[in-house]
């Protein structure tokens, strides 16, 4: 039985690397991520071909900016055993990883950045989001694909209409 394609929200600071230096790169691996919860999700759930939101996040406005898939599912880390990395950590060891990557790939930027200010008065449409609920700071969200379809809609209305 194929499995169901998923959606994502991953955040990350455009002056560190933007959906720009995705789509000059063509594919990188998300790596850094040092939260567990967000390790579990990269390990544990995100799948080939699920369909990714990139958020540009510390900036102004923060807000989706475009659309990646994911080409290859969770694997160690490796910048967590390079003490060369800022993500090292020295409790991590490659015959028991304690952090997980993917592997994406740009498809399409959005028309537009779908920005925060702009889901958060959506709270209704998007229910329980967990980018807009008080004290989230996950690097990796998933988006039902009802919340999908809503952000999607969003990127298409003009600007005055939201």
């Amino acid at each position: 039985m194929p499995t169901r394609k998923r959606y994502w929200l991953m955040k990350s600071e455009p002056n560190t690397y933007s959906y720009a230096d995705l789509v000059r790169a063509g594919r990188t691996s998300w790596e850094g991520v040092r939260n567990y919860q967000a390790r579990n999700l990269l390990r544990d759930e995100v799948k080939l071909g699920d369909e990714v939101l990139f958020y540009h996040s510390s900036c102004d406005p923060p807000g989706a900016v475009g659309i990646c898939r994911v080409v290859r599912e969770g694997y160690p880390d490796h910048t967590a055993f390079d003490e060369a990395s800022p993500y090292y950590d020295e409790k991590s060891d490659p015959e028991k990883p304690r952090w997980y990557m993917v592997d994406v790939e740009p498809v399409r930027a959005l028309t537009r950045t779908v920005t925060l200010e702009e889901l958060k008065a959506q709270a209704k449409r998007l229910g329980d989001f967990a980018l807009i609920r008080k004290g989230n700071r996950l690097s990796v969200i998933p988006v039902s694909a009802a919340q999908w379809k809503v952000i999607l809609a969003l990127e298409q209305a003009r600007s005055d209409d939201t």
